[in-house]
């Protein structure tokens, strides 16, 4: 079970594990994308269809229909990789080892749908994935195994997803390996747990009186939505390249830095590399503020 690009490695590494079957895979349905608004299928079903193994796309896994299809399959185990539902608990008790998932978190840190891309927007330098047993609370349920992995300084949150994705997918195998051989003893999780809830818009937005590093953290960790964005002369300004540095300035005013725009933060300089101004292609922060005859020091992002 699951449905982005996160969770294709592990569908791979089960398919392909000698004393395992894969009988079906549930993953969300097919959703628009793009301006056309075509429907595009999600990566799982992609990877299924060449795996040759049968889809099963429910609006809700709540009600009689999806889990007489889950009987259909007779599992042993569910193992669930970004699906995108809560599951009830009518669906994970059914399997004799439940619902196994692999969460891209050390929990009790990060439960819910982004914690790749908050552990980065929070200035961690180390996550991993943990396998757990599913209950029905929100990524509560009993820890199997652990494996952690740090994070590049530079490090955005798709890079970090895709490394990720390969460390679930080697557990995923490691944990019903270790639940066959019953030598795995759930336990469960630590007080002190911490939320990574979906992104919204305005977590994108640039707070000027946060550090310079804070803000790059921030960037790094919203990619490629929400990023990080402000507002220059009543129009969205989309920061796409930006580097921390060191020197002062009044939160948000504009001031140049080896010829090219930076903005003044809380603490230290943010260099504004690369951006985009709304309606407009994105360029060199020197090419912005020279088409936009920047006078610096004296006007600022809100």
């Amino acid at each position: 079970m699951g449905t982005p690009d996160f969770a294709v490695p592990t569908l791979r590494r089960l398919a392909a594990t000698p004393g395992f079957e894969v009988t079906g895979v549930v993953c969300q349905p097919d959703r628009p994308a793009g301006r056309g608004g075509q429907l595009r299928a999600p990566a799982v079903k992609a990877a299924a269809g060449e795996l040759g193994l049968a889809v099963y796309q429910p609006l809700r896994m709540r009600g009689e229909e999806p889990l007489a299809w889950l009987r259909g399959q007779r599992p042993d185990v569910l193992t669930v990789v970004a699906f995108g539902q809560l599951l009830p608990p009518a669906v994970f008790e059914l399997p004799r080892w439940g619902a196994i998932n692999a969460h891209a978190s050390l929990l009790p840190a990060y439960r819910g749908a982004a914690p790749i891309q908050w552990a980065i927007a929070n200035g961690n330098s180390v996550t991993g994935v943990t396998t757990m047993q599913i209950d029905a609370g929100l990524d509560t349920g009993a820890m199997l195994e652990q494996q952690s992995l740090g994070i590049g300084e530079d490090e955005t949150a798709p890079g970090l997803s895709a490394r990720l994705a390969e460390m679930a997918a080697e557990l995923m195998v490691s944990t019903l390996h270790g639940l066959e051989a019953g030598r795995l003893t759930a336990r469960a999780q630590a007080e002190g747990a911490s939320l990574a809830p979906l992104l919204t818009r305005g977590d994108g937005r640039a707070d000027w009186s946060a550090s310079a590093q804070d803000l790059y953290n921030r960037w790094r960790g919203f990619q490629p939505w929400p990023g990080l964005h402000t507002t220059f002369r009543g129009k969205q300004l989309s920061v796409v390249r930006c580097r921390p540095t060191g020197g002062t300035a009044t939160p948000g005013a504009l001031v140049e830095r080896d010829g090219s725009p930076a903005v003044g933060c809380g603490e230290g300089l943010l260099v504004l590399e690369e951006v985009r101004l709304e309606g407009k292609q994105a360029v060199r922060g020197a090419d912005f503020a020279r088409g936009a005859r920047v006078t610096w020091g004296q006007e600022t992002l809100d």
